[in-house]
């Protein structure tokens, strides 16, 4: 069975050589992958420097929390350290916002759809690729929920990766 995951991509610390190495090591593993625009954005929850963040839509044979671990095992081979405090600089960080219609309120700390899709450095990246997909607790487009952002007007520059 062939699952749609939607990730949320994110780096501060080197964006362009750990979001390269990310994209590479998601196509390695799940062949085709839509990717949208990077964006460069301001961190959220902690004062550090500029995040860049994607979207990316991915199908996959794993479950949710097989894919949740295999993504763990990404970030963690890329440095990620996961001892500091939850908002923080991040050599890697990619998060499942949203896998097939499931939704997934505990226990354990997976949540979908996940409460950060409610930020444009999610939302938006997430609705340029997949504007017509549903979010399934409100049944509402990702285009909708983009349109009625509230953070619809915070800067987010959009940028041209290599790779």
């Amino acid at each position: 069975m062939s699952h749609l995951a939607c990730l949320s991509l994110g780096s501060n610390v080197e964006p362009e050589r750990h979001l390269a190495a990310a994209v590479h090591a998601l196509r390695a593993e799940f062949g085709e992958v839509v990717l949208s625009t990077f964006y460069r954005t301001r961190a959220v929850g902690f004062d550090g420097p500029d995040f860049v963040n994607a979207a990316a839509l991915v199908r996959t044979a794993l479950d949710v929390h097989a894919l949740d671990a295999w993504l763990h095992a990404l970030e963690d081979a890329h440095g990620r350290d996961r001892s500091g405090p939850r908002y923080g600089n991040r050599n890697v960080d990619i998060d499942i916002v949203l896998f097939d219609d499931l939704v997934i309120d505990g226990p354990g700390r997976l949540r979908l759809p996940r409460p950060d899709l409610r930020h444009a450095f999610v939302l938006r990246p997430l609705a340029e690729i997949a504007p017509d997909m549903i979010e399934p607790v409100s049944g509402r487009r990702l285009a909708e929920l983009w349109a009625a952002s509230s953070e619809r007007d915070l800067p987010m520059e959009p940028l041209t990766l290599p790779g």
